[in-house]
């Protein structure tokens, strides 16, 4: 399990228990006697209610790597996983007999094109198409089925086509 999925289990695990004691200050709170509804319990509730929102603000952005709520803006051009397309270990070299050169322009087209897929898309296309592994191997590989494998292919191939 990488650190991210932790850090993103540990999260979500806070707010269950930010959730719980929000629900039973509310169990207080709702009760008919005006003496339960003191200014303590009152600022107390807001307090966690604002710890929740920041949990789940949290939890949102490290699960898309981009900040929730904007529609605009630098984050909208994925920095996370450009930089993992970036990483020139990601694709094996081409056998010198094969190489080809190809432009920064292309390069770019080629980065955009990938980015638009999902994680696990992207894995299993990459997997298939530049390393030629078989369904199987990638199936074993990820801990999916390997249907699974030909989903994420095949939407990834689909993708691929309508943006080239």
């Amino acid at each position: 399990m990488t650190w991210v999925k932790k850090l993103k289990r540990e999260y979500s695990e806070g707010k269950r228990q930010l959730v719980a004691y929000r629900d039973s200050l509310r169990q207080l709170t709702d009760r008919d006697d005006e003496s339960f509804l003191s200014p303590e319990h009152q600022k107390e509730l807001a307090v966690v209610e604002g710890m929740i929102a920041d949990m789940n603000y949290a939890i949102e952005w490290m699960r898309t790597g981009r900040q929730p709520n904007r529609r605009r803006g630098v984050d909208i051009r994925d920095a996370y996983k450009r930089s993992i397309l970036m990483d020139m270990d990601l694709l094996p070299a081409a056998p010198p007999e094969q190489e080809t050169r190809i432009t920064i322009a292309q390069k770019q087209a080629a980065v955009r094109v990938l980015m638009m897929l999902s994680p696990r898309e992207l894995e299993c296309y990459l997997l298939h198409m530049s390393n030629g592994l078989s369904l199987a191997e990638i199936a074993k590989e990820m801990k999916v089925t390997k249907r699974s494998v030909q989903d994420y292919i095949d939407r990834a191939k689909t993708k691929v086509a309508q943006a080239i």
